[in-house]
């Protein structure tokens, strides 16, 4: 028998019905979106025939459409058990026109560049790489995603929660018929996470079931979706402020920011809330706010844990290179572990498009005469040296405008350093800085300003840099000491080499290293009296520990005019990451990390780059800029560093947390939420709620914790929601980090966001917040 059920097929008349309804539900989900009418929305609703392509041999051609929701992408498929082959908007990172992928320049002509386009996926999955039958069609297709990408960003959370929601009820609705039985119901409230015992269920049904007829429809499940969607802690800090008949005036809500938000606003500043939030025409002439405005601005950027000035450039970028920390990539070449994970130019578009600022580039003799990018004596794949210069150029400056450090590991010959040399500059172009900015030998490093849009090659050189200003300069070749890193690779067991082993430097790739010289790291009298501001030495992870714990102040004052590169432990098979913040603390500038591994470390170093416009640079405090400076980390004597403060955080409440076992239609989460500090060893804590019992849509918590900070401007906290288990370890539901320089007072949202990195739509957290200074 069998166990495949067909619906049965609609008559013409209800067939033209449904499609009617379909329309009208798409035209709703348009105007949510604010592309009502839109010709290029249209067309996706129509959908159209595309080519997938996989490889020279696999090329299928698919029909591709947008769903009513306008969130949901369809294709038909030929596997007889994909019953649902949709995938969301939420999860496209970008939309690439052109033959801008690995895997359309392999498979496809030059001359179909018009027709191709890649869809890029926030997570782990593979791009999809399609071509359509005209240059016309995939400029609507890639402008059409691009619109909706763009209007779902733009939703505030309310409207996405609205969004999600009613579209979860439309999933719900079996048949279609724009009704709610009861069993409908429960598999809704089931899908938005939430668990509920029948009795309740019925009690919600009957409630709203005003006309007895056994379903939901109109009015009564817009009464069902207020029940849900109701916050009983908004009530109460509403009603508490709005004193004005039943509503918040302007001075009611002048009176909220000053007391609760701890804002320095005057009444002016309360109008322009209420002209902007307010959606009842009849209290925005009163200049009132109500209940819904006030939600909605708690939902908007005003109302986000999130500092709103903090969002864009908000520090001096004048300042010497080395005063500040830069978003830095190990083995950026990566897309997995580094003993036989994928090299990709992909991995470099990501992490640069995630403001990665120094990325690394493992150089080694290829075929053909052509320099290739890999773990050394691994079985990791290649990558032609050519096509990441390519990939970067092209990448570098589309997150960020600041300079980009390629960091070189060099293992080549002679003559394919030449080749690496010469596509450096035919590709880089005047991008490239290839002599020291101004007609006079530097003392110092020229700024981030300075340097934008430029690239900076970190590497061995054969002599110093004064040199460049003079023509005496005739060495060809000559043999440099390797590049510390490259020596412990092979200290790891991977190639047993002396670890002065010393490689050939050709002239001409010597040349293009300017501020960023790699030299062996003797220790810090040595560098101080031996060195000049551009040598810089790349410290392993636990040397850089060890110093850090043993001599941070000299450690600091090194960094001061210098630059310092820490790199994980070749030991690190899995590609795992180190806690960067120890780093932090002694003013190292570039705090590698693995990007491809997205654990708490590459959590840490999110919040880290979130501010100052995450342009990946973010300027040290002025304790580990100034000579004067005494600030050790571990030993926290008196100083301009020492600021105290209590930090008091309440955990309120969750908002739609989302499914882990998505599979498991039963599997509800059980929530947590742990808050930690990360900062100087005094500051470090972590304190956590209890969890809350089938309860992933509205779970409430109202828990208080305090901390005691000593060096806010090192600070960072960390939310992290996870799924109680009992039997085995957590799973992570979402997280959020940031520094506490960049947070808000009072009531405030907090954002979640995937173990990726990407923001979980229309999920959040509801605290409150107050940084004191310590009494």
């Amino acid at each position: 028998m069998s166990c495949l059920h067909k619906r049965p097929k609609r008559t013409q008349s209800e067939e033209r019905a449904f499609q009617e309804k379909m329309s009208k539900v798409a035209q709703e989900n348009g105007k949510r979106l604010g592309l009502e009418g839109d010709e290029d929305l249209k067309f996706l609703l129509a959908g159209s025939n595309l080519v997938k392509i996989r490889s020279n041999s696999w090329k299928k051609h698919r029909f591709y459409k947008l769903q009513e929701d306008c969130k949901t992408l369809w294709h038909d498929s030929n596997k007889t058990f994909n019953k649902n082959p949709t995938f969301s908007i939420d999860n496209i990172e970008s939309v690439r026109k052109g033959r801008q992928s690995e895997g359309l320049k392999k498979h496809t002509e030059p001359g179909e560049e018009d027709q191709c386009f890649s869809i890029i996926f926030k997570d782990r999955k593979k791009n999809l790489d399609l071509m359509a039958p005209s240059k016309e069609e995939a400029d609507q297709w890639v402008k059409g995603l691009e619109k909706i990408i763009n209007s779902i960003s733009n939703l505030n959370r309310q409207q996405e929660s609205e969004h999600w929601i009613i579209n979860c009820m439309r999933k719900a609705d079996k048949n279609k018929d724009n009704m709610m039985t009861l069993k409908e119901l429960k598999h809704f409230l089931r899908d938005i996470n939430v668990e509920v015992n029948d009795a309740y269920a019925e009690e919600i049904f009957k409630k709203c079931d005003t006309s007895n007829s056994g379903t939901l429809e109109g009015s009564e499940i817009k009464h069902f979706y207020d029940l849900l969607t109701h916050r009983e802690e908004i009530d109460v800090i509403y009603g508490k402020y709005a004193q004005t008949e039943g509503q918040m005036s302007s001075r009611d809500l002048l009176n909220f920011l000053l007391n609760e938000q701890r804002e320095s606003v005057t009444v002016d500043d309360a109008h322009k809330l209420i002209d902007k939030y307010e959606v009842d025409e009849t209290a925005k002439q009163k200049k009132h706010m109500t209940k819904d405005g006030f939600l909605m601005y708690l939902h908007n950027e005003e109302g986000s844990i999130f500092h709103p000035a903090h969002k864009n450039v908000y520090q001096d970028m004048n300042q010497p290179l080395n005063h500040y920390y830069i978003s830095s990539s190990h083995n950026t070449y990566l897309m997995e572990d580094q003993l036989k994970g994928p090299s990709s130019t992909e991995a470099y578009i990501k992490a640069l498009m995630k403001s990665c600022r120094c990325v690394e580039l493992d150089c080694w003799d290829g075929a053909n005469g052509e320099p290739v990018i890999y773990h050394g004596y691994t079985l990791t794949s290649k990558v032609l040296f050519r096509d990441v210069i390519q990939a970067i150029k092209d990448y570098a400056f589309k997150t960020s405008d600041y300079p980009v450090i390629l960091s070189l590991e060099n293992h080549c010959s002679v003559e394919q350093q030449k080749l690496m040399a010469h596509y450096l500059i035919s590709i880089l172009g005047d991008a490239l800085v290839t002599k020291p900015l101004g007609n006079t030998m530097p003392t110092k490093f020229p700024s981030p300003e300075e340097l934008r849009g430029k690239f900076l090659i970190k590497g061995k050189r054969l002599n110093k840099l004064d040199t460049s200003f003079t023509n005496n300069n005739t060495l060809e070749a000559d043999t440099v000491s390797e590049e510390d890193e490259a020596a412990d690779c092979k200290e790891n067991g991977q190639k047993p080499k002396s670890k002065k082993s010393k490689i050939k430097l050709a002239k001409e790739l010597s040349d293009l290293v300017i501020y960023c010289k790699s030299v062996h790291f003797s220790g810090f009298e040595h560098a101080k009296e031996n060195q000049a501001f551009y040598d810089m030495s790349s410290f392993k992870e636990s040397k850089a520990f060890n110093l850090a714990e043993t001599s941070g102040t000299a450690f600091i004052h090194h960094n001061m005019d210098k630059l310092s590169r820490i790199y994980p432990a070749g030991s690190r098979t899995d590609s795992s990451n180190y806690n960067p913040v120890p780093m932090w603390n002694v003013g190292c500038q570039i705090v590698a990390l693995n990007f491809q591994t997205p654990h708490k470390e590459m959590h840490l170093n999110q919040g880290r780059f979130l501010p100052n416009g995450f342009c990946g640079y973010i300027l040290k405090p002025e304790f580990q800029r100034s000579l004067s400076s005494q600030f050790d980390p571990i030993s926290l004597t008196q100083g301009p560093w020492l600021k105290r403060k209590t930090f008091h955080i309440m955990v309120i409440s969750a908002q739609q947390l989302p499914k882990i076992n998505k599979d498991k239609e039963k599997s509800i989460v059980d929530p947590l939420v742990r808050v930690e500090i990360y900062g100087v060893p005094a500051d470090n804590a972590s304190k956590e709620t209890r969890y809350i019992l089938n309860n992933g849509f509205n779970p409430m918590w109202n828990e208080k914790f305090q901390f005691d900070i000593n060096v806010p401007e090192l600070a960072m906290v960390r939310f992290v929601v996870e799924d109680y288990d009992t039997a085995s370890q957590n799973d992570l539901v979402g997280h959020y980090c940031l520094p506490l320089t960049s947070i808000q007072n009072g009531y405030r949202h907090v954002p979640l966001l995937t173990k990726r990195g990407a923001v979980i739509c229309s999920a959040g957290l509801f605290v409150h917040l107050m940084l004191m200074d310590a009494q």
